[in-house]
């Protein structure tokens, strides 16, 4: 096979040959477990793979062959950068909605990249298969190497190809916008939502926006300058790193995604279930008894915050008895889900209840308890040997990180900031 090591081909490899790696895995476990992040992510890797392929089998000395090398390289589409706003907007939707599935509505995000991919397949059977190998017509073009119909395709994917340029920052601003919502969604549903907020991907998705950017500002300077190869190498070197990136972040956000009930629609409301008093079961006698939880001045845990419509009040009494009594907080990844089903009520109506009733979304409701606790543990000598990531753990917290920003949040100081007693 040919290949000619050179400073450049070899500077490529290395992002090729992960990138293929990891693409094929993505799919093979797609199609086994039927999960369509794994098969999202594997396209955006793909892309990125493919162009910095080209450029590297280029530099290996592939387009000077003049042989089948050289023919091989018209007919594969190298630059699909037509699928990656459509990618990034699809692999957000079914990161964030389990019940998301490939279906026809879907394709037609990524008809334009499609329709490229078409064009080669359909230029290939043409110029290969029935001009050269049934009419045993030589090749025309760059040394008998290409066929007329891709020649003549080749403007058409071209003025195709410039689509990318208003495609990925279209979709870039719906996946951003999605982004907002979404991490309402996670606030509203879930008491530990760090892992759930993908922010390397978000991170990723501007990197790959200013990497648009600045392709379009190589496309001018090469109008302008005449830049050649060894300037465009750069550009696609750069592409390389952030596949790196992507490798990393897009498994990380799929097992996540995979492991939680994730429910979102980016168009609809963050609740599904509409809020209907005739689902929620009776409230039991006792509790509409309950008073509400009182506990002391200048607690940092929530009260009544407003005035509830009468049949929402008892609702009120009976999650704030629950979370004194029973303590669910201390569970890490509680849901709001999980805590309906407690109160043998729904979640909309229960999100209804913390969000006017207490004053909070869900996510703040919850760690408002476990910082209180936290707080509590932290003052306490029996707790002095205690170290900060014990107490987080043992407040109902997960990890360092998400105590260290909830407590700063709610009560202004980091905890390290505590005076604490000498065990």
């Amino acid at each position: 096979m040919l290949f000619q090591f050179g400073l450049r081909s070899s500077l490529l490899l290395p992002f090729v040959v992960p990138g293929v790696v990891a693409t094929l895995w993505l799919l093979l476990r797609a199609w086994r477990r039927n999960t369509p992040p794994d098969a999202l992510l594997a396209l955006l890797l793909a892309v990125p793979t493919l162009g910095a392929a080209q450029w590297m089998l280029g530099y290996a000395g592939w387009y000077d062959s003049h042989n089948g090398y050289y023919t091989f390289m018209f007919y594969v589409p190298w630059q699909l950068n037509l699928l990656l706003g459509p990618g990034y907007y699809l692999y957000f939707r079914s990161l964030t909605n389990q019940e998301f599935r490939l279906r026809p509505r879907a394709w037609l995000h990524l008809l334009p990249g499609l329709l490229k991919i078409a064009f080669y397949a359909v230029a290939a059977v043409h110029d290969l298969l029935w001009w050269h190998g049934l009419r045993g017509q030589p090749l025309p073009y760059h040394f008998g190497t290409k066929g007329p119909l891709t020649e003549w395709l080749d403007r058409p994917t071209e003025l195709l190809g410039y689509l990318q340029f208003g495609l990925l920052p279209i979709y870039g601003w719906l996946v951003l916008a999605g982004y907002r919502r979404y991490t309402r969604y996670l606030d509203d549903n879930f008491s530990d939502a760090e892992r759930l907020r993908f922010a390397g991907l978000r991170q990723l998705l501007v990197l790959q926006v200013l990497s648009w950017a600045l392709s379009l500002v190589f496309e001018a300077l090469d109008v302008l300058l005449g830049f050649g190869y060894d300037e465009a190498w750069n550009y696609f070197a750069l592409r390389g790193l952030l596949l790196y990136g992507l490798i990393v972040a897009g498994v990380q956000a799929n097992y996540a995604a995979a492991t939680t009930p994730l429910r979102f629609e980016p168009g609809g409301p963050a609740l599904k279930e509409p809020i209907d008093q005739a689902t929620a079961l009776p409230i039991a006698p006792e509790a509409k008894e309950a008073p509400l939880v009182d506990l002391g001045e200048g607690s940092a845990l929530p009260t009544a915050a407003a005035v509830l419509p009468p049949e929402l009040e008892p609702w009120r009494e009976r999650l704030l008895c629950l979370m004194a009594d029973e303590q669910p907080w201390l569970e890490p990844e509680l849901t709001l889900t999980e805590l309906a089903q407690r109160l043998r009520t729904n979640p909309a109506l229960l999100s209804k209840v913390i969000n006017t009733g207490c004053g909070q979304n869900f996510n703040d409701f919850v760690n408002t308890y476990r910082v209180h606790e936290a707080r509590r543990k932290l003052a306490d000598p029996r707790f002095a040997h205690y170290s900060l990531v014990g107490v987080a753990l043992e407040s109902g917290f997960n990890s360092k990180s998400t105590f260290n920003r909830v407590f700063k949040k709610l009560l202004g100081q980091a905890p390290s900031e505590v005076t604490r007693p000498k065990s």
